[in-house]
């Protein structure tokens, strides 16, 4: 395939991809962290006004010195690990750098834990946790190793640092949201993963990942986040309701690479792709960083105050999720500390 952009729309498509999207399991999933974080006593009002710890963002901040620790983990399903191991052990490396990433900072090091019928059942995946550590320049540094059970899984946790943070929780509505998705990929099956960077060089890797912090740091984005399993319409709900605001998007401008089926592109998870929020007068100087290497990046939408995730093509318009009918994941403030904070 070939990169392209605008994301190619039939004129009688935009129903079906609308009916997908809303049925979509990766957005639907995410439901299951508003039931962990209640069991936890976590996230929502609480938690925004106290000044404790943010739950549902990509990391947790802590606050250190002038900066910030980022502190995350992700666990894989049994059926990826089982089906393409050696992806699996890579990917626990890529998504874990995408997540601190995505809030402005730089990785520091990673643990893994992994499970298998024994060493040959853990070598590939293992041998993917090295070759991302290599590739990515990030240092694998311990974990836990059991080789005695009946399945292989995987779960890998990450520390990073931060400067200055882009977070889930600041986009504002009148802003507008940038997609950057590296195109130069193909899909890995069976799973929805669009692999841009197995075959990258160690550079450009370093290199693209760098464009985050960079943009932190001189301010020209404040928020963001890393395109998970929900694809982009579901993780621009997540950002949505973390900050207490909807989201209006033009589907026929998320970037896609040529020959895509569109609803299947907007429900993927790329392994480089990001959505982040910005004033107007900021946008094309976050579109140029991309572009600049070979990113595709583009305007998609604008934050709004409709608390809903609306999706457009041409004149037709239709919500995907409404926030004030059901939360998702349950960890954004409400309508009076957004107010609070505003003042």
């Amino acid at each position: 395939m070939t990169m392209r952009a605008p994301l190619p729309i039939g004129p009688d498509a935009f129903e079906a991809i609308v009916a997908r999207l809303r049925a979509s399991a990766g957005l639907h999933a995410k439901a299951d962290i508003a039931r962990a974080a209640a069991r936890l006593g976590l996230g929502g009002t609480d938690a925004a006004l106290s000044g404790a710890i943010r739950v549902g963002d990509d990391c947790a901040a802590l606050p250190d010195g002038e900066g910030y620790l980022l502190f995350a983990i992700e666990g894989f399903m049994n059926a990826f690990v089982a089906e393409d191991p050696w992806f699996a052990g890579w990917c626990g490396v890529m998504v874990n750098v995408s997540d601190i990433a995505a809030m402005g900072g730089r990785p520091l090091a990673v643990v893994d834990a992994v499970w298998a019928a024994g060493e040959d059942g853990a070598a590939p995946v293992l041998d993917g946790l090295r070759a991302a550590s290599e590739r990515f320049g990030v240092p694998l540094v311990g974990g836990h190793t059991n080789l005695s059970t009946d399945r292989g899984q995987l779960s890998v946790a990450i520390l990073g640092r931060a400067n200055r943070l882009l977070t889930s929780f600041d986009a504002r509505p009148g802003e507008t949201l940038i997609a950057a998705i590296d195109l130069r990929g193909r899909y890995r099956a069976p799973f929805a993963n669009w692999e841009a960077a197995t075959g990258a060089p160690a550079a450009q890797l370093k290199g693209d990942l760098e464009l985050l912090p960079l943009i932190a740091e001189r301010g020209l984005s404040r928020a963001a986040k890393d395109i998970s399993q929900a694809g982009v319409v579901g993780t621009a709900a997540m950002l949505a309701e973390c900050s207490n605001v909807g989201v209006e998007i033009a589907l026929s401008r998320v970037p896609a690479p040529e020959g895509v089926d569109p609803a299947r592109w907007l429900m993927s998870f790329p392994s480089f792709g990001y959505l982040l929020t910005a004033n107007e007068a900021e946008v094309p100087a976050i579109l140029a960083l991309f572009e600049a290497r070979g990113i595709k990046a583009a305007d998609i939408g604008t934050i709004t105050a409709d608390h809903r995730v609306s999706v457009t093509h041409g004149a037709a318009r239709e919500v995907i999720w409404d926030f004030t009918a059901r939360g998702l994941l349950g960890c954004g403030p409400s309508a009076l500390t957004r107010t609070e904070d505003a003042a």
